[in-house]
């Protein structure tokens, strides 16, 4: 690592899926940036709808209301404002699944279902946003990697993921390189395919695999286990379009983690002595990280 490894990028999606936002700074929860993934599509049966299931989801634009609310703007430039949907405010309360764990969320009115439904592919059945309003006590991490009682919003398992300027790199780099003929495969491709919270530039590449602890700013984490990246890589956050075959390809020669595909590395906040309210800290773009164990 460089002697001024720091983050160059915050990002946040308010809704599972959806188009990202890229503040300059952003408190941190126990359970992820405030605003990260609290609201998510699910569908008849509670199951989270995501860019696996249809790309063009991420096409939609959330910005969260002052009120707790949300604004989406679809890609036809339809626009919607959703109210707050809370169980404590007597929302119906939808049983969700997110990778089969199951947990409680507050549905939003019918009003919202049907507007999604003239805006998404009929294939996709019964689209319904619920809202998270109680992450604190809904999803507990996989307990292999965290303690009792630490939980995540409606992320595909962990609070925030890492990703590095470097590996990006090199792993660019190697897709041009499989595809020396081939231009449009070639390309390289921008971090917003991989979907992180927290951007890291400075580091060497792939540094980020022997990381046990690290601290941003002033806050610690855990660094629980390498993100295994799925089809939503494939697809062009910009357009929807998916492209395939890279990074996945790439990842699977050069890149393989035990069976994983591996990019990015998964975080876990740790409460920092004398702070007891929900948020823990704050993380701003130009942060200084630093390694404080490795395995």
């Amino acid at each position: 690592m460089g002697p001024m490894a720091k983050v160059v990028s915050l990002h946040l999606y308010p809704v599972k899926s959806m188009y990202r936002l890229t503040p300059s700074t952003a408190d941190v929860h126990p359970w992820g940036l405030v605003g990260d993934r609290r609201w998510m599509l699910v569908d008849a049966d509670g199951r989270a709808i995501t860019q696996r299931d249809e790309p063009g989801i991420g096409q939609f634009r959330p910005v969260p209301g002052p009120d707790g609310g949300l604004t989406l703007t679809a890609p036809d430039g339809a626009v919607l404002t959703v109210p707050a949907a809370t169980l404590a405010a007597a929302a119906p309360e939808a049983l969700v699944d997110v990778f089969g764990t199951r947990f409680s969320a507050a549905e939003t009115p019918k009003e919202v279902a049907a507007w999604l439904a003239e805006r998404l592919p009929v294939g996709l059945g019964e689209v319904r946003l619920v809202h998270l309003d109680r992450p604190e006590t809904s999803r507990q991490i996989d307990p292999r990697y965290a303690a009792e009682g630490e939980t995540v919003s409606m992320a595909d398992g962990y609070p925030l993921l890492l990703a590095t300027t470097g590996s990006l790199a090199e792993l660019n780099a190697r897709i041009a390189e499989d595809h020396p003929d081939d231009p449009v495969k070639a390309a390289a491709l921008p971090m917003e395919r991989f979907r992180p919270n927290v951007v890291v530039d400075g580091t060497a590449a792939w540094a980020e695999d022997g990381w046990r602890r690290v601290r941003i700013g002033a806050l610690e984490f855990r660094v629980a286990k390498p993100c295994g990246r799925c089809l939503v890589t494939t697809t062009d956050q910009e357009t929807g379009v998916r492209r395939g075959p890279e990074p996945l390809r790439a990842l699977g020669r050069h890149h393989r983690i035990g069976k994983k595909l591996a990019f990015g590395q998964n975080l876990v906040p740790v409460r920092p002595a004398g702070v007891t309210g929900e948020v823990l800290g704050t993380l701003a773009v130009g942060d200084e990280l630093e390694i404080l164990e490795t395995a």
